[in-house]
């Protein structure tokens, strides 16, 4: 596997090792001991798949604990990652990624990166490993469309969550 570093500190782009022939495709998904060679110690306690049609948009989430591994298994997405740490020198700066079965490319993110994914196809799964478990209302929203930020997607209406819409969690 190749890890690329990226524009925000401490995010890899992992370019994971894949063998095709006749069959088909294999990949390696996650090594433990690779990935700390890379990476450093990570422990991952949970793994989540979220699954989306075309034009569906989820997230920018994050926390300040948790670190995460993301790639999609099946279908296209477009990525926007955001450093949301504001001791950090790429404090309040986004880059963007093309993530794909085909490609099978993924995103090391640090604790305090906001996470997204717009679907560009239907059935886009989406798979992520995390370091730690799931709290409800932990987490930080950065709205999609945020003018402060200005992030560019290739999509001008996408479909969103009351929570991705508003930027906050609704009671």
């Amino acid at each position: 596997m190749k890890v690329l570093n990226t524009e925000i500190k401490g995010v890899k782009l992992i370019v994971p090792d894949r063998f095709e022939d006749h069959r088909g495709t294999y990949m390696e998904l996650y090594d433990s001991e690779k990935f700390r060679q890379h990476v450093g110690d990570v422990n991952f306690v949970q793994d989540d798949i979220s699954v989306s049609n075309k034009n569906v948009l989820r997230g920018l989430h994050g926390d300040r604990e948790t670190a995460k591994l993301v790639t999609v298994l099946n279908g296209k997405g477009y990525a926007i990652i955001a450093d949301n740490r504001e001791d950090s020198p790429t404090y309040k700066k986004w880059q963007s990624f093309t993530l794909s079965a085909l490609s099978k490319y993924q995103l090391f993110l640090p604790e305090g990166i906001g996470n997204s994914i717009l679907s560009l196809t239907d059935n886009m799964v989406y798979y992520y490993k995390q370091t730690t478990h799931f709290v409800d209302k932990r987490q930080f929203t950065i709205k999609w469309n945020d003018p402060e930020w200005g992030f560019w997607w290739p999509i001008k209406n996408p479909i969103l969550s009351r929570r991705d819409e508003i930027g906050d969690y609704v009671e």
